[in-house]
């Protein structure tokens, strides 16, 4: 498996997916600047967490328009898997690849901390190792994190059964208390209409060994690697 890393002006988190993508695979993954116009040969693409330049305008908009950005949507239409993490999910709706649009939190406040998260559904490749219905701890780390799309968008997001993960409760109860950031309908991550593009908030590649607290983002690169494999 081979996989490639979009490092934008302003990423902080690229060296951390480029960790757990390694500890996955057993090989490092390649690591693209925003401003190459090709990629190499990949059998998945991620645009890490951070802040693409500086967040100026929107959050990801700029980087939405990299040079990268063209050959990483055009990969994506083509049917590789695309995985956006916090920034990264920003990218993905700022470049059409995804619907609706991270606001500003709710609280006005950058929230950092562990979240409780359901698993919506376990049939993809980024989430077979996961079981649905499962809660699972991965932090969150955001000022703008809020997922907002239109009542329409979103009645099409649950009737293709495209929600990944919602904020919930340590019982599984999907609750306002539970929703760190006013997110509709709790969504905290959603994917495309054939399941090969996953945006979320929280950043499952800094909760993958024992000495992190936790291994609940493991599963997802590991899950990663057996389905590409």
């Amino acid at each position: 498996m081979k996989a490639s890393v979009i490092v934008f002006p302003g990423s902080n988190c690229d060296r951390d997916a480029a960790v757990a993508l390694q500890a996955a695979m057993g090989a490092a993954p390649a690591m693209v600047w925003h401003g190459d116009s090709e990629l190499p040969k990949s059998d998945l693409i991620v645009l890490p967490g951070g802040f693409s330049y500086g967040d100026y305008l929107r959050s990801g908009a700029m980087a939405a328009h990299s040079p990268v950005m063209r050959e990483v949507v055009a990969r994506a239409k083509a049917g590789t898997p695309v995985l956006g993490i916090c920034n990264g999910f920003q990218v993905l709706t700022e470049s059409g690849l995804l619907p609706g649009v991270l606001m500003r939190n709710a609280t006005l406040r950058f929230i950092c901390k562990d979240m409780l998260l359901k698993v919506v559904r376990n049939d993809t490749r980024f989430a077979s190792h996961y079981e649905t219905g499962e809660v699972i701890r991965i932090p969150v780390a955001h000022k703008d994190g809020c997922y907002f799309a239109d009542e329409g968008t979103l009645d099409r997001l649950e009737g293709e059964n495209r929600v990944a993960f919602r904020y919930c409760e340590a019982s599984g109860a999907v609750t306002e208390a539970a929703n760190p950031n006013g997110s509709c309908r709790n969504i905290a991550g959603i994917y495309n209409e054939t399941g090969t593009v996953l945006g979320m908030m929280p950043h499952p590649e800094r909760l993958i060994e024992p000495v992190l607290s936790g291994t609940d983002g493991a599963k997802m690169f590991s899950s990663l690697v057996e389905r590409l494999h």
